[in-house]
């Protein structure tokens, strides 16, 4: 099962997610302590969003393991963003270790990630590509579950017109999920999806927790709050809240044993505003 970190907030390092914290995510690409496979080798990625040069994204990504890629160690100690996506991959069975299929996925602002899986993905995958925008069909080079997850996204995106804000992205990734459920539940196997997702399109984001299959069995997510999201001497913790002035972290899996993270309850949408001020969206 793969894991993920998305945060929001004044600029940080990418090394202060991904290397430094106690249960960084490189940390829990060898040793995941909430998943089924402890391991998430089959490749990494990691986006984040500079205003200044770009409403895109940058994305890295690579086949080769977290732990032992020095330039991802590099990259991380110098680069700062205020929304930072990362992820470490555990591919599924059958599914090729490209980079095409390591996340985050991205198309035009939008970035996007996910762990988990969309029940009846193989059976379903001809009729969902059908079902596609020449806009969101073009954008799906991979062949995961995932990115074509993302490719409903785009298309129920761009149905909304412009605009921006976290209600939008959250609308979107909704309808995108239950197109998705729709579509399992045509092909008659029963299969049950295990959809944790991460959007974002450079000023505000969406994480959602979301299941078919009881509740008790959605994989893990995790939310912290605060002002700042701060490590010294590895040792990474939150300052207390200040009202849109905040910090926001998203993780598969708690980064540190620091008080405040919370369980994002299952079949609920968390939705983080432009001033990093969040609220949920119940997406039963």
């Amino acid at each position: 099962m793969c894991r993920f970190v998305l945060y929001k907030g004044p600029p940080l390092t990418i090394a202060s997610l991904v290397t430094e914290p106690a249960h960084s995510l490189i940390a829990q690409s060898t040793s995941s302590r909430e998943a089924d496979e402890p391991l998430n080798g089959d490749g990494f990625g990691v986006g984040w969003y500079v205003p200044a040069l770009s409403d895109k994204p940058a994305v890295f990504r690579s086949v080769t393991p977290a732990w032992n890629n020095g330039n991802l160690l590099d990259l991380a100690r110098v680069t700062r963003s205020h929304l930072i996506m990362a992820h470490v991959r555990a591919a599924t069975r059958g599914l090729p270790v490209t980079e095409l299929n390591c996340h985050p996925f991205q198309f035009g602002r939008y970035a996007f990630m996910h762990n988990g899986d969309v029940g009846g993905f193989a059976h379903m995958r001809r009729k969902l590509l059908g079902s596609l925008s020449d806009t969101a069909f073009g954008a799906i080079k991979g062949s995961t579950d995932s990115e074509h997850l993302f490719g409903l996204f785009l298309d129920e995106i761009e149905k909304r017109g412009e605009g921006e804000g976290a209600p939008r992205l959250a609308d979107a990734l909704l309808a995108a999920v239950q197109r998705a459920d729709a579509l399992s539940r045509e092909t008659g196997r029963n299969e049950r999806s295990y959809l944790n997702i991460a959007v974002a399109d450079g000023k505000s984001a969406v994480a959602l927790r979301w299941t078919n299959d009881d509740p008790a069995h959605a994989s893990s997510l995790y939310l912290h709050t605060g002002r700042r999201y701060a490590c010294k001497d590895g040792v990474c913790a939150m300052i207390q809240p200040e009202a849109g002035q905040g910090a926001v972290i998203v993780s598969s899996e708690r980064l540190s044993e620091d008080p405040g993270w919370q369980v994002i309850n299952p079949n609920h949408a968390l939705l983080i505003h432009e001033d990093s001020t969040v609220d949920f969206r119940p997406a039963a």
